[in-house]
């Protein structure tokens, strides 16, 4: 099976390249927009054709979510049109279909771990962004699966987990929210899971919640993080308020990972397993 992935150089894209080295039944193709640009839908159908695509897995997205306040055009152009043109070209040419999408579909009210099923209300441009992207996808190609993720880091490119240790070496103290709650996902974790999902005999569509096990702030994260990594740094728990951002985060966004752990007999690693592992590399 060829596998075209999108948007082959950011975190999860480059820990896909990775795992690929286990998963040798597949042939993967990997593009970012220098490649291939999926907001044209004829260069995007071409490539398929050309490259005899089976399967298509979207890592591609617009994740500056403050920024996209103000970036609202390019930001649904990726998150929702270019979707849009995945879905189509899915469906013309009948091909798999892998697309991931994110917690901050959800307003973060809920107290009990959030399932697929629940309703979504999207807060900021970000999170309807994404929101739209998965209705286009499965309102047009219903064969699909999208995978909800949250709170994504890894040893490539910007995240929080690099962004904390930094700012441990470089001062004294941290200020970090205490009031909101969820779970890092590693993104090594999550390429296996979608490999999995791939090398499944029943590909099952739908949506499906992915991140670690366990549950934490982002304070408790930070934490956990200078100890692994060995940085003594004062960290203050703070609320919400005394942190104000141009989008609001979700307070509660916990996945309930049931549907995937059951459909696909998915192992899903503890959060400060998968932390420990990362740090190691990094």
């Amino acid at each position: 099976m060829n596998i075209l992935v999108t948007g082959s150089n950011g975190q999860l894209g480059n820990e896909i390249r990775v795992a690929s080295a286990a998963f040798t039944n597949f042939n993967y193709i990997f593009t970012d927009v220098a490649e291939l640009d999926i907001c044209n839908k004829q260069a995007l159908e071409s490539f398929v054709v050309e490259n005899d695509v089976d399967a298509i897995l979207n890592c591609a997205a617009y994740t500056a979510v403050d920024k996209a306040e103000d970036d609202v055009d390019l930001c649904y152009k990726i998150n929702r049109d270019a979707v849009r043109n995945i879905a189509e070209v899915t469906l013309a040419h009948d091909l798999k279909v892998v697309h991931i999408s994110t917690d901050y579909v959800f307003d973060g009210t809920s107290h009990f771990p959030l399932t697929e099923d629940m309703p979504t209300a999207a807060l900021g441009v970000y999170g309807k962004s994404k929101l739209a992207g998965e209705n286009e996808l499965l309102t047009i190609c219903p064969s699909a699966v999208v995978i909800r993720t949250s709170w994504l880091y890894s040893s490539f490119g910007g995240n929080f987990v690099k962004t904390m240790i930094k700012l441990g070496t470089e001062r004294d103290a941290l200020n970090v929210i205490f009031d909101q709650v969820g779970t890092p996902t590693y993104a090594a974790d999550l390429a296996v899971a979608i490999l999995d999902v791939f090398s499944a005999d029943n590909f099952v569509s739908g949506i499906y919640h992915y991140s670690n096990e366990g549950v934490c702030s982002w304070y408790d994260f930070t934490k956990k993080i200078h100890k692994l990594a060995g940085v003594s740094c004062i960290v203050k728990p703070i609320e919400t308020k005394e942190y104000p951002t141009r989008t609001p985060r979700p307070h509660y966004s916990v996945l309930n990972k049931s549907k995937i752990k059951t459909t696909y007999g998915i192992e899903i690693p503890y959060w400060e397993d998968s932390l420990e592992k990362c740090i190691a590399i990094l």
